[in-house]
């Protein structure tokens, strides 16, 4: 394959046939069942996806039809995601965390016709909803579901659409992508919005294969092609996954394996033995801490190794290494590094950090341990990946790395950095107010993707970003949440006067309460206690009645969405005290600034 080859894709199916065709019966998508990895060839899934694909148009779905994907990632999800497109439709990846009114407001805002999911448990919330959405009619499901009474929805089942002649479908195939081109609709991405409704990114075909393209440049250009070997561990509903953990190998036709999850993800790293993993900082975070207790156990010697190592990162980081360094370095290549590297199978060659801001700390600790670490930046509304570190330009964790190939990068007066190029979406679905608002259609900014981070270049041209301009929260597995949506939730309840929840980079939301003083008086009143605001909040009785309206509210949002933890506030937000503004809206710089360690004391035990 060459890397020419991605500027001539009509489209992302056209990309996937011609790998397919190239790598033939080696393997592509692998699962481990039954205690065993299983894979499934790259001619075994191209049939797989046309026969899917023509069998979805055989249901009556016409084209641009939309079809919701509900799964964990699995190897059906790739099929399915490619034979959506395939059959002309759009695919609309959602999370398996989503309630049922998430699923509700997707369906109905996309009015997807469809919907795939894989299995039981995952139907319990999207089937009401599905019921009670506008426009879905079809519903079909990786693995047999129960059902007793299926109403207006005609249910099928995967295996049965994997029926027909292979080689007829794919003639068919072959006639619709020829009317499929690189600014046609591939998919649409929710991502939650200021509002707090999740907004549709419309990601068009040549979004995604400009993406590939630059990443595969920096992968080809700064590592070397070989046989790559990808993990894919983030849900493939979330644009960077989807982008980086599935497309991009098939663009570098790679293999692709399904990690079991969280608690087994470690293990799968050993059988599988990646080269490249894309992952979120929290879990960079959490592997960092892992890997200290780990040596911490194995005695002085090697605790005195990983001090060593970690001062020549912070000082290879700081510029500052000095000749006098090179003889430890040695030894440490040959002692603790390569038990390091073998944790992570032996044969990475980069792990790519995105989705969320990454701590230069935890990057410095990897590259100490002499695991090639690379930070990206970017935003579902580009493709996603904006930017990426690379070691021909030079690592340096406190940037995102130079804008990728293919992308147009310059700052507005305000310093907020704006992108062009063929990455951009073309706009939110059937939200012509909040498309215009982040790519202005006219002025000196038209055409320019506001992204609402504020920041620079550095001397080698490498994004430096400074500051956020939205509030929206990126928690640290790169999920958006939007404040407001849960703060108004909040403060919906009769307990709950104002509230500010915060959790950006970190792993749950928090909030900062202030009880609504009328409330709190009849409580005091029923309790036979004196009204005194501040010493109530003391009172193990009435903290738990605000809980219990903080739990009201977790069970009508989404995982991500849940307050775990709340601290009180000492007075209420006011235009007075600077926390509010004239038109009383929260100032959650100066709230912070006030209560930032009550608020991180939160995360602590």
């Amino acid at each position: 394959m060459q890397l020419s080859d991605f500027a001539g894709f009509p489209n992302l199916v056209a990309m996937f046939l011609d790998r397919a065709r190239e790598r033939g019966d080696t393997p592509f998508l692998w699962a481990r069942h039954g205690g065993a990895w299983h894979s499934t060839s790259w001619t075994k899934t191209a049939e797989q996806v046309c026969l899917i694909a023509r069998n979805l148009r055989a249901l009556g779905l016409e084209s641009g039809d939309r079809v919701v994907l509900v799964s964990e990632n699995r190897p059906e999800w790739c099929i399915a995601d490619l034979a959506i497109m395939a059959a002309g439709l759009v695919s609309v990846p959602t999370y398996t965390t989503n309630t049922e009114r998430d699923h509700l407001h997707i369906l109905n805002n996309s009015g997807a016709r469809a919907v795939i999911v894989s299995n039981a448990k995952l139907a319990l919330p999207l089937l009401p909803a599905a019921l009670r959405s506008d426009s879905a009619r079809h519903v079909i499901a990786f693995e047999p579901l129960r059902r007793a009474q299926a109403g207006s929805l005609e249910f099928h089942d995967w295996a049965d659409l994997l029926a027909g002649d292979a080689a007829t479908a794919r003639t068919e195939i072959d006639v619709r992508l020829a009317t499929i081109g690189r600014g046609d609709t591939a998919c649409i991405i929710y991502t939650s919005g200021t509002g707090g409704a999740p907004r549709g990114v419309r990601q068009h075909h040549g979004a995604i294969l400009c993406n590939v393209d630059g990443a595969a440049h920096i992968l080809a250009e700064d590592f070397g092609w070989d046989r790559e070997i990808f993990l894919s561990f983030l849900p493939l509903s979330h644009a960077y996954e989807h982008t980086g953990g599935q497309f991009l190998p098939i663009g570098m036709g790679a293999e692709i394996y399904y990690s079991e999850g969280l608690e087994k993800l470690a293990s799968n790293i050993e059988d599988v033995r990646p080269t490249m993993m894309v992952v979120v900082p929290r879990l960079f975070e959490v592997l960092r801490a892992r890997i200290m207790k780990q040596v911490e156990k194995q005695g002085r010697f090697a605790n005195y190794l990983m001090r060593r190592a970690l001062t020549i990162g912070e000082k290879e980081a700081a510029g500052k290494r000095r000749l006098i360094d090179r003889p430890m370095d040695l030894i440490l290549e040959r002692t603790l590094r390569p038990k390091i590297r073998q944790r992570f199978g032996g044969r990475i060659k980069a792990m790519v950090s995105g989705g969320a801001p990454l701590n230069p700390e935890v990057g410095v600790f990897f590259d100490a341990m002499g695991l090639t670490m690379l930070q990206g930046y970017g935003q579902t509304e580009a493709g996603p990946v904006i930017s990426c570190n690379r070691p021909k330009v030079g690592l340096k964790m406190d940037t995102v790395g130079p804008p990728m190939r293919g992308v147009e990068l310059r700052f507005a007066e305000d310093g907020e950095i704006l992108v062009r190029g063929e990455l951009v979406m073309h706009g939110y679905w059937r939200n012509d107010a909040e498309t215009a608002r982040a790519i202005p259609p006219t002025g000196p900014d038209a055409g320019w993707l506001h992204t609402g981070d504020i920041g620079h270049l550095d001397a080698k041209g490498r994004i430096v970003i400074t500051d956020r301009k939205k509030d929206m929260i990126v928690n640290d597995k790169g999920d958006n949440v939007a404040p407001q949506k849960i703060e108004g939730m909040l403060t919906l309840q009769p307990e709950i006067a104002q509230a500010m929840v915060s959790g950006d980079k970190r792993p749950y939301l928090v909030g900062l309460i202030v009880p609504d003083a009328e409330w709190a008086l009849a409580w005091a009143r029923a309790q036979d206690e004196k009204f005194d605001i501040r010493a109530l909040q003391d009172l193990p009785a009435f903290r738990s009645a605000i809980r219990a309206a903080i739990d009201r509210v977790n069970k009508d949002v989404s995982v991500t969405e849940k307050v775990r933890q709340f601290a009180f506030a000492d007075e209420a937000f006011g235009i007075e005290n600077e926390e509010m503004t004239p038109s009383l809206k929260i100032r959650r710089h100066k709230i912070r600034e006030r209560y930032g360690a009550r608020l991180d004391a939160l995360y602590k035990g």
